[in-house]
């Protein structure tokens, strides 16, 4: 019981951290609704009564962008500490289920959460080690890994102002490998040591000081190197909830019409779904066929069939069509004999 107390505990941490970041995010975003509104009034009131704007209007406006810049910032900030918070429960169990877990399996896992935690902490070094003892297999999956972190590296040095330009063009002799598939961009960074002693931030260049970029390289991270160790990089169990509450709905109506029209035989097949449901791009995993004559979707026990004419079509379907022994293409007015149809595999 002591254990379960333990977890409880932590549990406990999180759900109120969770509750917190709630209402300060929500007290927050009214606050600057409330602050954007009120300068859109004064605005309209001014173009209406036809006074001239405030020479201080640039400043103003600079000041209200900025509040939102940092305002949000500062949520993204709050947000991560959820995170920390959250992975505190997860040790926590695997500390009181006393656990006996190979360290092998577990080597792997733990040296991309330090570089991941290095990375939230803007330290580049653990992962841009990993990154070079890995180039061959990140080359394989087209990865843009290694440049990003090289660039992010880059524009740190950027962001320290004139002092930091000699060891800027030092630094960039690491784009070298990159400069056949990166070059526009490199050519961005190389343009934007001309605004240093002005100003990166006021230069055309200053969205390369966007702080979106940690949250960019994190999310790259993350990514390629799940697919190095053959994961997925979202849970299957969270991808199946979700999936579930999309096409849930859908299916309850389907489910009401059916019944309103008494023709519950309609849908008697266990292994398929009625209609159509879009889940979106993130969710496609594999290709699916529909046979366009039967307008069913192909499975195990009815898979495509290709013709020799080159059409493809279900195995329900070649079967409905045979006539005398031969079938006739629906598509075009090849003739041939159904044994030669192959099956297929997407």
């Amino acid at each position: 019981m002591e254990q379960c107390a333990c977890v409880e505990r932590e549990l406990d941490k999180v759900l109120q951290k969770f509750l917190t970041y709630g209402q300060h995010c929500e007290q927050s975003l009214e606050e600057l609704l409330c602050h954007v509104g009120q300068l859109r009034a004064e605005l309209a009131s001014a173009a209406l009564q036809g006074t001239p704007l405030s020479a201080t209007l640039s400043l103003v406006m600079s000041q209200c962008c900025r509040k939102i810049k940092d305002t949000v910032q500062k949520l993204a900030s709050d947000h991560k500490d959820i995170h920390s918070s959250v992975s505190r429960v997860g040790k926590a169990i695997d500390r009181e289920s006393t656990l006996d877990v190979d360290l092998d399996f577990k080597q792997p896992f733990l040296e991309l959460n330090r570089i991941l935690e290095a990375l939230h902490e803007q330290d580049l070094g653990p992962a841009l080690e990993w990154a070079a003892s890995h180039r061959q297999r990140l080359l394989e999956l087209n990865s843009s890994l290694e440049f990003k972190l090289h660039r992010l590296h880059f524009i740190r040095l950027l962001a320290g102002g004139p002092e930091k330009q000699l060891e800027a063009i030092s630094y960039a002799r690491h784009f070298q490998p990159f400069a056949r598939l990166h070059q526009r961009e490199i050519q961005v960074m190389m343009g934007s040591l001309v605004y240093l002693r002005l100003g990166l931030e006021k230069s055309p260049y200053g969205h390369l000081l966007d702080s979106s970029h940690w949250a960019e390289i994190c999310e790259t991270f993350t990514r390629d190197a799940c697919s190095l160790l053959g994961l997925s990089v979202e849970s299957p169990l969270s991808v199946s909830f979700a999936s579930g509450c999309v096409a849930l709905p859908v299916l309850m109506n389907i489910k009401a019409v059916i019944e309103q029209r008494q023709c519950t035989g309609v849908w008697s097949h266990k292994d398929e779904l009625p209609i159509e449901i879009e889940l979106g791009m993130k969710c496609w995993y594999h290709s699916v066929f529909a046979c366009p004559i039967l307008r069913q979707q192909t499975s195990d026990a009815n898979p495509p069939i290709k013709l020799i004419c080159g059409h493809v079509i279900s195995r329900d379907a070649l079967n409905k069509l045979i006539n005398g022994g031969k079938l006739k293409c629906p598509y075009c007015p090849m003739e041939q004999n159904p044994a030669d149809g192959k099956r297929i595999i997407f």
